[in-house]
């Protein structure tokens, strides 16, 4: 298993409802916790990350700041359509230290997955890392 989600491995970012170019979406799937992606101050806030294949996926871990309530949902077309429910929660808000939340799964597939912030701590939202513990499905 390794880190699926990093652009380095050929994950994107397909789609985002908000967009900064000093912190732009890519900033999610490059493995770094200091750099990030800004939310506009307006909810819901979406992005999707999509991978080269279908991915079998153990667990998804996702940092970030002043999230509170967030779904995660996934896809197992072709195209970023059909998202069905994975994960929903609420994060407890933290001083001035990044929310580290994990969504652990079993016999999960995904060719893209969708991330919905709902609502936030404060106007403004900030992800760091998406880090999805995955292998390639072999057909």
């Amino acid at each position: 298993m390794f880190d699926v989600a990093l652009g380095d491995a050929g994950a994107q970012v397909v789609l985002v409802t908000a967009s900064d170019e000093r912190f732009p979406p890519e900033n999610i799937i490059d493995g770094k916790s200091d750099t990030f992606w800004s939310t506009t101050g307006m909810f819901p806030q979406e992005f999707v990350i999509s991978f080269t294949s279908l991915m079998n996926i153990n667990s998804i871990k996702i940092e970030s700041y002043n999230v509170n309530k967030m779904f995660v949902e996934r896809s197992v077309q072709n195209e970023p359509v059909d998202f069905e429910p994975l994960d929903e929660r609420e994060v407890d808000a933290t001083d001035s230290q990044l929310q580290i939340e994990e969504v652990r799964l079993q016999s999960t597939t995904a060719q893209h997955l969708k991330f919905v912030i709902n609502s936030g701590h404060n106007h403004f939202v900030s992800v760091h890392r998406v880090h999805v513990d995955g292998t390639a499905v072999h057909k």
